[in-house]
């Protein structure tokens, strides 16, 4: 499995009202982060402040700028460290990842997907429970 090289299709994709945030995270933005809870209507998230339409995707992805003019797309999350759980928690299986075209999957992955979901469940470890 590579790296994430930070393509965003995940963030993009899920980013238009298909992400949640649980009442504690949203309750803490309140209190601590006014600027992410601003974005929140009704417990639901990435809704615009001014006109109170959903967003169709996270307002705190941001691309990163280029290095040459011909290079991909790469994006960063302004939010990272106060993201919500479905955020921290993404990709969690191996069908998952094939499915949304997750540029981190290698065909040696999908030759032996429990060997790749053990290796992501490493390179997750730290963000959220192991799915074995």
């Amino acid at each position: 499995m590579k790296d994430c090289n930070q393509c965003g299709k995940c963030c993009i994709k899920y980013g238009g009202g298909d992400l949640a945030a649980t009442k504690e995270e949203i309750g803490l933005w309140e209190l601590f982060n006014p600027d992410i809870f601003e974005y929140v209507r009704n417990n639901e998230i990435w809704f615009d402040p001014e006109s109170g339409e959903r967003l169709k995707r996270c307002p705190f992805l941001e691309v990163v700028p280029k290095k040459t003019p011909l290079a991909p797309d790469k994006y960063t999350c302004s939010i990272y460290l106060n993201r919500p759980q479905d955020c921290r928690h993404y990709p969690s299986l191996i069908d998952e990842m094939v499915r949304d075209e997750c540029e981190m999957i290698e065909i040696i992955d999908l030759k032996n997907p429990k060997k790749a979901q053990k290796n992501l469940d490493l390179l997750m470890k730290d963000s959220r429970y192991s799915s074995f």
